[in-house]
């Protein structure tokens, strides 16, 4: 196949069921699941749905699973060929927020992390934190349509 062809895909049947369901959540890779839970609980307010120490962890908000996986579990196991899973890339979950100047003062009172500075474009303004693992989190306060 030459670069300038693509490959067209075979629709899904329109008899088959729907192939994606829902969002299920979001999965990171965390060096001590422990550790990962008290930081999204206790400074970001998410809910303790399970954990199994200290292989896994999930907690929660509205609309949002977070599937902590640490050392030894199964969402963490190496690739084909032996390529680790890691911690700290940059993609991210975007946790919707009221104020983020405020926010971002309360978390830096607290000694937490950033990556960056707020930025501001014409979809509204973010900033880049980051949990125990170096995972981002992206802060987002939509821009306000008049």
């Amino acid at each position: 196949m030459h670069q300038s062809e693509t490959r067209e895909a075979s629709p899904v049947s329109e008899k088959s069921p729907e192939l994606i369901l829902e969002l299920w959540g979001v999965r990171y890779q965390v060096k001590d699941v422990s550790r990962s839970i008290d930081f999204y609980t206790k400074q970001l307010g998410f809910k303790l749905d399970h954990k199994n120490l200290p292989a896994f962890g999930q907690v929660s908000i509205p609309k949002l699973k977070l599937i902590l996986s640490g050392p030894g579990a199964s969402g963490s196991r190496p690739m084909p060929g032996g390529v680790p899973q890691a911690a700290g890339g940059w993609n991210r979950v975007i946790l919707h927020v009221a104020n983020l100047e405020d926010c971002i003062a309360k978390l830096k009172r607290a000694g937490l992390q950033f990556r960056n500075q707020m930025e501001t474009g014409p979809g509204g303004k973010q900033i880049l934190l980051e949990d125990p693992d170096g995972n981002p989190i992206e802060l987002f306060e939509p821009a306000r349509r008049h």
